[in-house]
């Protein structure tokens, strides 16, 4: 290892621990201390030690501190300890100064760091916050103002907002250093008081400011204005700062924060908030520039300010608790962290340490501290201080020197080695400093190369470890190896040799200079190994030959106390190697000699004297040299009157004149090369003491400090005593002074009284001596002089207002003494303010100063002070004046109001200076006088609030208090009104009603509570019921309504039917629901059963008869009493048709039906009925009768054919009874049988010319049945014509396919034709792809449509004969519709009743009802009995219109819908009461609306919608609510007037309603309303503004009115004819021939736009009974596209159209569109013709067309088509108008309209002779379908008007024509129903005809004539028929058939 020196300069030092002995400190961060003077302080000193330390405390001034009595005192355990005092007492050098403590031991002294120890008094002082302005929406800041001179003890604790402590949070915050922010400041902000509450740290006293107000504006436009914000400042790291930065303004400014110009990082720590930015965890890097910037879009500001970041300083010193020899050089580093701006102050033993020969202090900041040449006083504590503004920090070391002379405390052995084995040698030492150990090999240093290699280090003990580690040995590394360890204090070595085996030798060795006196160690340098011995040889003697000489076994020879003639000269080292051999070597040692001194003394000698001193060497080498030194330093002959004469070895030292300065340690050097030598001795100069400064008397000032002058000088230094006489005549006896810490000896011999008191007068003597000489003294009188003070006041003092009072002051000191009076601050001048007066009475050595107050005043309660001033001083006492008087009255506010309690709370804003005693609260209704009051007394005065209760709901009140203290009662608080609460009302409803209305409904009715129990304003009531009935739950359900007046009715609707219930009822107010009455039950109405009869069986008993059983439907489902039961039941036959419906009533639960058709399927309904009806039929039950014998087969024909042959044909029986198997053919006497689907049978064989009787029976497994008639006939060879089938009633459902069968025959064979029967002739059928006649004579017809129903003849004819059939074929089609008719209505349900139509030869199976709300096209489908002719829609919405429809059902199919009627459910939109106020309350920022003031129309509220906005401002602001819940308009403007418009809706609609309001100013006085400035001509202007649009409108109606009524006189004109004008309109039927005297024309009009139109036909359906269609668009604008209008004109000439002439009509429609996407489309005609010739014909020609033209030009293109033939050039036509409605059918159908009265509400034309009616064109798409339709039945037309004198009879027209057909003028109809043609036996059966009879009344007034109503049924058709009007000729057939009807 490599072995290194340490730096010359540096001294590495071993630390070690100093022992049980240390010093610390408790705590050393204590740097100040605040008390107040009425508590004192105990001050425990912040250092410590053990053991046995010592604790004092001194002024930072270094000073010791001293006792003053009942002033300050440090206890035995170094407490310091100031007492109470009062403000006279003050003594800034005792109360308002530096301190330190220090802490001793044996270990060193350290000190604490300064601590300014401050007494505050208690003093007056008032706390202020100022009153703020702030914009609704802003931030208001309130500061609490605190005087600057208590503003470092005094913080604030707390804010009340009035009274109330303000918890932050929600829009308050207070800021760390007291201040109040609020934001999103509210106008009701301003109706409140805010004060701070401060406390001092010291004292504990509370104060609280006075009651600021906000006040509160409106926001205008501004630039922002900063409110609170920052300044620059410092912190220490690792705190949190809050920087403050708010503004106001508006728009509300934005802030923006900025760091040295750039942003805020991104760091957690950075927190913005309301109140600034708060930066946590403060770092040093958080310093810089800080800005914030206040921004909005009228201006910007800014805050600037510098942000310091420090870190408390902190110090650390190294080295700690250090051990060390003396001499040692020491290195001391205080490292200070934290902030740079520091000082560096080191003390040693709490002594500042200043720079000396041994000391310097290093460093920019004198931050090192080195010790050179460390001596014995260098021990102790050191300490660094760092200090900075108010920081300091300090550390200390303790340090501690002792004798370091190395010792070697470890070493190594001698030991044997081999070459190139390695071995290691160690040696440590101890010392302080710690020593440097060196190596040698025989006296050698060891060489260091890479085979040697040397180590050092130091242990923690402070040894000093070398190693010399020898890797790889020779025989050379053999020898003696020493180990040298040196320090500053000496050294000390050790030795041992190393053998290493080899050839021993010895090495050269060098000569021995030694020092005579010392001992010299010579070592022979032999190597190798081994050897036998080592000797020593002199002079040829062997060593040791005295006793002076060692030799030891390693070989080193020792010569201890060397003598220099015995022990120089050479000495032979011999080596014994082998036997008898020895080797050699020689040293030569010279001995040198040291000087040696002869002791001498210095004789001590005085001022003035001649001094001889002698330093004489009696032995030692020359040369000598001799030198002189004076306390350490060389003393230069000459200087300082001292001469030196030295010789050969002598030196001498003369002094000729001895002065003090010559006192001194002295010492002779003498030094040759042996050594040095010194001798030291101290010369003294004696003075005797001698008096500088002389004792003088002298003044002292009590408590104030002194100096005893008393200075003396003298060698040795004099010892000055002092001593003490008291009194100021003769001294009598001195005492020494007690030398406390309050009386000193200062260093030049003075006395020092640090607080002179006034036993410190009397003699003083000052005494010197220093043993030279006599003792010295001087004597003298110290007077104490007493400053004024005061010795005796009141601390406090109590007066009563309006009395008189007198402070007395009492004082002592140096006469004269002034007394001066101060109130407050201010001096009381007694002559200028006669209230005040002042006496001054002496009394001894006092003076007593009387100040009189006449009289006393509130004013007065401040600190009053008296000062005595003389010329030695100043006190001062401090008189707290408390003036009481009554309170005042408290500051009364309610907190909370109940319906019968309300919570008061109180402020005692000024207690009269008296602790209040109690409180009164007085109270009585507003109407009262104060004599009627109620009174609660002696409240607690610790209680602020009280419950007042008892109190009536819903009553005014007024409020006072008084408060109490011992001086009196207060005047009476300022009056409250208050208004209780509602509460719950206190009474039922009286006088319940209940009356059933319906089997599901109750109406009941009740007066409102008793006015007195009520407790508010009723606003409704709450309707509870329930069923009482077994099985109920018990549980009210409860309904509410509004109250309307004193007598309330309400329907209880969707009741069980027939059930009990009891039902109460409650009334409600605001404060919630009162009491309810009595339950009072009633029971519903009957009605019918629900359900139906429950195990419904059918048995059959035999081919006729059935028993039918069932159970009662569940009793709760009867709905009322049961009176019975009913069986209903009808037959189902093969063809699908029903037979007639019969029903059975009876009580039992079982039925025998009786007379039943035999083998028929029946079915079978029960149902159950009440008082109230029949109920729910049971689900249909199906039976079949057993069968029985069949019936006789319904027809048999026997005919000829051929001569030996006969065939017989037969109709199945008409009852068959069941399922016949065959049938058995009679023919005496034969029988023959046939298969049950064979009719006919050949039987041959017969004989020719013979007759045969024949006949037939059917057979079923009951056997066989009756036979049929007996027939006869007669085989022959040439056989007439016959035909086997039969003719008769064939029924068939349309669109099917039906064969009549018609088998003949005959020889020669027959020819078969077919006719059909049309009026009154039979056209033979044309044969196409619709009907075929087969081979056998059948006739098919495909796809049978209505029109293909009647009689069809098929004729067989040969050469002998013909026969026919007539077969009568029905086709059964879908039913007519239905008249549909609301019968009645409620809110939820809509009751409909109809009648039905035509069955359509098809019993009608049920019906389906369709509804749907009024504006929408989502329909819902019921499906409804056949027995049913009504039914209920129920939960319907309130209000609201339905349309509703009606189609029938049959076995074909559903039949065309009925016209679509629309019925509203009760119940309108809500209105508003006008009685009523729309707003109940305004205030400054709110509105609260009044919801009570809506009638619900019947139908309940379910949204109010709001829209209100300031008075002239533009942008409404919306709300929306519930109904049920109170409303209220937030955040208004003050002072505001506003515009309010309100809809309230239901299910029916929405009322509106508007207002104007105004919001009050915030301390709540209403403002004026708003007037406008009005100028010269506003009256003219507003005039004419109104007027103008007015006039113009007007003109603009009348214009319009002039054009279309000239436009439509000019179409009037055209259409008489008067106008030639004329439309070309082509027409090829035009061009046909006629026939001149049958002509009546019928023009049809076709257009191709409504074919190409894509959109759909549209309803008329929406035309109410009772309302204009035009009307209805504004009132439906969303259904508005549906409407279509349709006019028919009829054109008649009177005269020229007989019976025979067909009318001729034309039909116009036309729409409204809407709108569509956006786009208005105008109204556009469209217009439709239809033909009357043939019904079913003109039902399949109507089409609808639109056109661009109005109502009148399609009539006058009519009219034009009508004068193209020359029969009508002179005609005269009556137009008459109709309106005809698309029901959406699938066909063209015409129906009896019974509504045909209220619809003359319709816009009527202006020209005499227009009728209405409604009828229903099929859709495009329907064409073809229609020609199946069956006949429609005319609606009634009205409003016709004929001339009298062309009333004429209308003759029928061609069979199958059912026109409608205008008559008279008044409502009379011709209505010609269907030609029904039956089947008839013979050939001779007429074809029925259909005629209607017009009658015209008789008288020459020409009255309005009535048409009859002829028979709507077939069975009076045949009536009709058969009363004569028989079939009429064919005219004319087939005439214009296509397109034209002729009239």
């Amino acid at each position: 290892m490599q072995c290194f020196r340490a730096p010359s300069f540096l001294l590495v030092l071993n630390s070690e621990d100093v022992g049980l002995t240390r010093l610390y400190f408790v705590n050393a961060s204590l740097q100040k201390v605040t008390f107040s003077s009425s508590v004192g302080v105990s001050l425990p000193c912040p250092a410590g030690g053990t053991p046995n330390v010592i604790l004092r405390w001194y002024l930072a001034t270094g000073d010791d501190i001293y006792d003053v009595p009942h002033i300050r005192h440090v206890h035995a355990n170094g407490t310091l300890q100031l007492y109470p005092f009062s403000p006279s007492a003050f003594n800034s050098y005792i109360h308002d100064n530096d301190y330190f403590c220090t802490a001793e031991n044996q270990a060193g002294k350290i000190r604490s760091p300064n601590i300014h120890v401050k007494a505050v008094f208690r003093e007056p002082y008032t706390v202020r916050v100022a009153d703020q302005r702030s914009m609704r929406g802003n931030v208001a800041v309130f500061k609490c103002l605190i005087p600057p001179a208590v503003q470092e003890y005094v913080s604030v604790v707390s804010w009340e907002k009035d009274t109330v402590s303000i918890i932050p949070g929600n829009r308050f915050f207070l800021t760390s250093y007291g201040a109040l922010y609020i934001s999103d400041v509210q106008k009701e902000d301003a109706l409140s008081t805010y004060r701070c509450i401060t406390k001092h740290k010291y004292s504990g006293e509370t104060r609280q400011s006075n009651g600021a107000r906000l006040s509160v504006m409106d926001p205008t436009e501004s630039t922002p204005s900063i409110l609170d914000s920052f300044q620059s400042g410092e912190i220490q790291a690792g705190r949190s700062i809050e920087l403050p930065c708010i503004a106001s303004g508006y728009p509300n400014p934005t802030i923006r924060w900025l760091k040295d110009g750039r942003p805020l990082p991104a760091d957690s720590r950075w927190t913005r908030r309301l109140t600034g930015l708060t930066v946590s965890d403060l770092r040093l890097e958080d310093s810089g520039n800080y800005i914030c910037e206040v921004t909005n879009s009228f201006g910007s500001k800014e805050v600037t300010g510098h942000l310091s970041v420090i870190d408390p300083l902190r110090v650390t010193l190294s080295p700690k608790n250090l051990k060390t020899g003396i001499s040692s050089t020491l290195f001391f580093t205080c490292a200070v962290q934290g902030s740079p701006e520091f000082t560096v102050t080191w003390y040693h033993n709490t002594e500042p340490v200043t720079a000396d020969q041994h000391i310097s202090i290093q460093g920019v900041h004198n931050e090192t501290l080195q010790i050179t040449a460390a001596q014995k006083k260098h021990s102790g504590a050191y300490q660094c201080f760092a200090n900075r503004k108010d920081q300091t920090a300090q550390d200390f070391s303790i340090i501690l020197l002792e004798d370091g002379t190395p010792r070697i405390v470890s070493s190594f052995s001698e030991r044997v080695v081999s070459p190139g084995e390695p071995f290691s040698l160690m040696c440590a030492a101890k010392g302080a400093p710690p020593p440097t150990i060196t190596w040698t090999l025989d006296d050698e240093p060891v060489v260091r190369d890479s085979s040697h290699r040397a180590s050092q280090y130091t242990l923690s003990d402070g040894s000093t470890v070398s190693h010399v580690n020898v890797s790889s040995p020779q025989i050379r590394d053999g020898g003696v190896y020493r180990c040298a360890a040196r320090n500053s204090a000496g050294s000390a070595e050790y030795q041992a040799r190393i053998n290493v085996r080899g050839s021993p030798s010895i090495r050269a060795m060098r000569n021995i200079t030694a020092v005579a006196g010392r001992n010299t160690f010579i070592n022979c340098r032999v190597i190798g190994y081994p050897y036998y011995s080592i000797k020593w040889y002199k002079d040829g003697l062997l060593l040791p030959d005295n006793h002076r000489q060692v030799v030891y076994e390693n070989g080193t020879l020792k010569l201890s106390d060397v003598q220099k003639g015995m022990d120089e000269g050479a000495y032979v080292c011999s080596v014994l190697i082998q036997p008898q051999y020895s080797i050699n070597q020689s040293v030569h040692v010279t001995v040198k000699v040291p000087p040696l001194i002869q002791p001498f003394d210095i004789p001590s000698t005085s001022i003035g004297k001649l001094i001889y001193i002698a330093c004489v060497v009696s032995s030692g080498d020359m040369p000598i040299r001799i030198t002189w030194h004076k306390d350490g330093q060389l003393i230069v002959p000459g200087s300082s009157g001292v001469a030196i004469e030295t010789k050969e070895f002598m030196s001498s030292l003369q002094i000729s004149k001895v002065t003090l300065k010559h006192n001194g340690n002295y010492t002779c050097i003498a030094s040759n090369d042996a050594a040095t030598v010194s001798w030291e001795r101290q010369l003294i100069v004696t003075v005797p003491p001698r008096f500088v400064v002389q004792p003088n008397n002298q003044d002292g000032i009590y408590g104030k400090s002194g100096v005893l002058n008393c200075s003396v000088e003298g060698y040795p230094p004099p010892k000055v005593m002092w001593k003490h006489a008291k009194g100021i005549g003769n001294p009598q006896q001195y005492h020494p002074v007690p030398l406390t810490g309050r009386i000193q000896i200062m260093a030049n011999g003075s006395l020092l009284i640090r607080h002179v008191l006034e036993e410190d007068r009397g003699y003083y003597l000052c005494q010197a001596s220093n043993g030279v000489g006599s003792d010295i003294s001087k004597s003298m009188v110290l007077t104490v002089k007493i400053p004024a003070m005061i010795t005796s006041h009141p601390n406090t003092t109590i007066a009563i207002k309006g009395q008189n009072k007198e402070l007395n002051c009492t004082a002592r000191g140096e006469q004269p003494i002034i007394i001066r009076w101060e109130k407050g601050d201010t001096v009381i001048d007694a002559e200028r303010n006669p209230r005040y007066s002042i006496t001054i009475n002496k009394k001894g050595d006092e003076v007593i100063s009387t100040l009189k107050l006449k009289p006393a005043e509130r004013g007065d309660s401040v600190f009053f002070s008296c000062h005595a001033i003389n010329s030695y001083g100043e006190g001062r006492g401090l008189i707290q004046l408390t003036v009481q008087e009554p309170p005042d009255p408290p500051e009364l506010e309610v907190r909370e109001v109940k319906d019968r309690s309300m919570n008061l709370r109180w402020t005692q804003r000024f207690d009269g200076n008296s602790m209040i005693t109690s409180y009164d609260i007085e109270y009585k209704n507003k109407s009262d006088t104060w004599d009627f009051k109620y009174t609660t007394r002696n409240i607690s005065p610790t209680n602020n609030q009280a419950n007042i209760v008892e109190l009536h709901p819903a009553s005014v009140y007024s409020i006072r208090m008084y408060s109490y203290n011992k001086i009196g009662r207060s005047q009476p608080s300022k009056e409250l009104t208050i208004s209780t609460e509602e509460a719950q009302p206190d009474g039922p409803p009286m006088d319940v009603v209940l009356q059933p209305m319906t089997s599901q409904s109750i109406r009941v009715t009740w007066k409102a509570p008793k006015k007195e129990l009520q407790n508010g304003v009723i606003r409704g009531y709450q309707i509870g019921y329930r069923e009482n009935g077994p099985g109920s739950n018990g549980q009210y359900s409860i309904v509410e309504m509004k109250a309307t007046g004193d007598s309330e009715v309400y329907t209880l609707d969707n009741l069980k039917k027939f059930a009990q219930y009891g039902v109460v009822v409650q009334a409600f107010n605001r404060a919630g629901t009162g009491p309810s009455s009595s339950e009072i039950n009633a029971t519903t109405l009957e009605d019918v059963p629900s359900q139906p009869p429950q195990n419904v069986r059918a048995i059959s008993v035999t081919s006729d008869e059935a028993v039918i059983t069932w159970s009662e439907p569940p009793r709760m489902t009867l709905n009322g009493v049961l009176k019975g039961y009913r069986v209903v039941y009808w037959s189902l036959f093969p063809d699908g048709e029903w037979g007639e419906m019969q029903n059975i009533t009876t009580t039992r639960e079982q039925v025998e039906l009786k007379g039943l058709e035999k083998f028929t399927n029946y079915s079978v309904q029960v149902l159950a009925y009440t008082q109230a009806g029949d109920g729910v039929r049971s689900n249909v039950l199906y039976i079949e009768t057993r069968e029985d014998y069949p019936g006789p087969p319904a027809g048999i024909k026997a005919v000829p054919s051929s001569p030996n042959s006969v065939v017989v044909s037969w109709l199945p029986p008409t009852k068959p009874n069941g399922i016949i198997r065959k049938y058995t053919i009679y023919c005496a006497p034969s029988e023959y049988e046939a298969n049950p689907e064979q009719l006919f049978y050949r039987i041959t064989h017969l004989i020719r010319g013979q007759q045969y009787l024949i006949w037939a029976a059917a057979v079923t497994t009951a056997g066989r049945g009756n036979i049929s008639e007996k027939v006869t006939v007669e085989p022959a060879g040439k056989a007439p014509a016959k035909i086997l089938s039969f003719g008769g009633k064939v029924t068939t459902p349309w669109m099917k396919e039906v064969r009549l069968p018609c088998s003949s025959v005959g020889e020669p064979t027959p020819t078969i034709k077919w006719t059909k029967d049309s009026e009154d002739s039979a056209i033979p059928l044309a044969l196409d792809g619709h009907r075929l006649i087969l081979a056998n004579g059948t006739l098919v017809l495909r796809s049978v449509k209505a029109e293909d129903s009647g009689y069809y003849t098929c004729t067989a004819t040969n050469t002998l004969g013909f026969d026919t059939i007539i077969i009568n074929l029905v086709v059964q089609v879908p039913p007519d519709q239905p008249r549909l008719t609301v019968s009645s209505t409620s809110t939820s349900s809509i009751t409909l009743t109809w009648i039905p139509g035509d069955n359509g030869g098809s019993s009608i199976r049920g019906f389906v009802l369709q509804y749907s709300v009024d504006n929408t096209e989502e329909w819902k489908d019921v499906f409804i009995s056949s027995s049913e002719r009504s039914f209920k829609l129920d939960n319907l919405r309130c209000g609201t219109w339905y349309k509703v429809k009606l189609a029938a059902k049959n076995s074909v199919g559903a039949g065309r819908i009925s016209e679509i009627i629309e019925a509203k459910t009760h119940g309108r939109e809500p209105q508003f009461n006008k009685d009523q106020p729309l707003l109940n309350h305004v205030n400054s920022t709110h509105a609260n609306l009044n919801l009570q003031g809506w009638t619900s129309g019947g139908c309940p509220i379910t949204d109010v919608l709001l829209e209100y906005r300031p008075k002239g401002t533009w942008a409404w602001q919306n709300l929306r609510a519930n109904a049920s819940s109170e409303l209220f308009l937030a955040e208004l403007r003050e002072a505001t007037w506003y515009e309010l418009k309100v809809k309230a809706c239901n299910s029916a609609g929405c009322g509106n309603q508007s207002s104007q309001f105004a919001t009050t100013d915030y301390d709540g006085s209403t403002i004026p309303p708003i007037k406008s400035a009005r100028g010269e001509g506003d009256d003219v202007k507003k005039l004419f503004t109104i007027g103008c649009p007015v006039i113009l409108g007007t003109l603009g109606m009348g214009l319009l009115f002039i054009i279309r009524k000239k436009r439509k006189e000019k179409r009037l004109k055209r259409l008489r004819g008067e106008d030639k004008a004329t439309i070309p309109v082509t027409d090829t039927e035009f061009n046909q021939s006629v026939n001149p005297q049958t002509f009546c024309t019928g023009v049809s009009l076709h257009h191709p736009a409504l074919i190409q139109n894509s959109g759909p036909l549209i309803d008329m359906s929406d035309i109410r009974p009772g309302t204009n269609p035009v009307s209805r668009k504004s009132v439906k604008s969303a259904h508005s596209t549906r409407n279509r209008y349709s006019s028919q004109w009829t054109l008649t000439r009177p005269g020229q159209c007989q019976a025979s002439t067909p009318a001729r009509t034309l039909t116009s429609d036309w729409r409204t569109v809407g709108s569509q996407h956006g786009i208005t489309v105008t109204e556009s005609d469209s217009y439709s013709a239809s033909l009357s010739q043939d019904t079913d014909k003109g039902r399949n020609s109507m089409v609808s067309t639109e056109s661009a033209s109005s109502t009148y030009e399609e009539l006058a293109r009519a009219y034009e088509h009508a004068k193209l033939e020359e029969h009508l050039q002179h005609a005269k036509f009556e137009i008459t108008e109709c309106f005809i409605s698309d029901s959406s059918s699938d066909q063209m159908t015409t129906g009896t309209n019974d509504n045909a009265d209220s619809m003359t509400s319709m816009s009527t034309p202006s020209e005499p002779g227009i009728c209405r009616f409604t009828a229903s064109p099929p859709k495009p798409q329907d064409y073809d379908r229609g020609k199946n339709v069956a006949v429609p039945i005319p609606h009634r037309a009205r409003h016709m008007t004929l001339d009298p004198a062309k009333q004429q009879a209308l003759t029928l027209g061609h069979a199958g024509l059912a026109g409608s057909v205008a008559l008279g003028s008044g409502s009379g109809t011709a209505t010609l129903p269907q030609r029904t043609m039956l089947g008839s036996s013979g050939p001779s059966a007429g074809v029925g005809a259909a005629a209607a009879m017009v009658v015209a009344s008789s008288g020459s007034s020409g009255g309005p004539s009535a048409a009859s109503k002829m028979g709507g049924s077939r069975d009076s058709l045949l009536e009709n028929s058969s009363a004569g009007i028989g079939r009429l000729q064919k005219q004319g057939a087939g005439a214009y058939s296509k397109s034209y009807t002729l009239v």
